[in-house]
């Protein structure tokens, strides 16, 4: 059995893309007249269309799952993880993607995708998102994490979770004890106040 998730793109991500298309045209319009004839204009224009081209084909359209593995489907691209393969799936906090940077893919242009840099792991990771919410985490048996954007997260998880449950991560022990440092200040917060009283 086959299940597919789409992709959906907002309102605010077309404007980034014609944004980001706009920018490209000026630049080239302003380059053109600067150096009417010249070959910077030329190299300019070649390596904008390159671009433009790469990161089209690189546009994240829908993530389908079937018995033997998990694909994200690009207009040209797929990026699969096999499903015997898979240790841990979990849904990610929009605050910890913030954490996250460009090293060579899509940001804003259609959706973020490609290689992203996690500064608080110092790792790379690959990134399939049409929107900055609704992320999960799939991580594999050999530590290589990717990360997409679902508006339908809470089904993908549980449908991708190993049968006999997610490996322990070090975000999860990293969040537990950042919780119970906030619980133990809230239990003495209280107190202190009674105190003071």
């Amino acid at each position: 059995m086959e299940s597919i998730y789409k992709y959906r793109f907002g309102r605010v991500m077309y404007y980034r893309a014609a944004a980001f298309i706009g920018i490209f045209i000026l630049l080239g319009w302003l380059l053109y007249h600067l150096y009417a004839g010249g070959f910077i204009s030329a190299w300019f224009t070649s390596c904008v269309v390159a671009l433009i081209a790469l990161m089209a084909l690189s546009i994240p359209r829908r993530i389908v799952v079937t018995e033997e593995k998990v694909e994200v489907r690009c207009l040209l691209d797929i990026t699969e993880v096999r499903r015997e393969e898979i240790a841990a799936v979990r849904r990610v906090d929009n605050r910890r993607m913030k954490w996250f940077i460009p090293l060579f893919g899509g940001y804003g242009f259609f959706g973020y995708y490609g290689h992203y840099l996690d500064l608080r792991r110092f790792e790379r990771v690959k990134l399939y998102a049409s929107e900055w919410r609704n992320f999960v985490e799939i991580t594999d048996i050999y530590e290589e994490r990717l990360f997409v954007s679902c508006s339908e997260a809470d089904r993908l998880v549980a449908e991708l979770t190993p049968p006999d449950g997610n490996r322990r991560e070090e975000d999860d022990d990293e969040e537990d004890g950042e919780e119970s440092v906030a619980d133990e200040a809230a239990r003495r917060a209280p107190s202190g106040d009674k105190a003071a009283e």
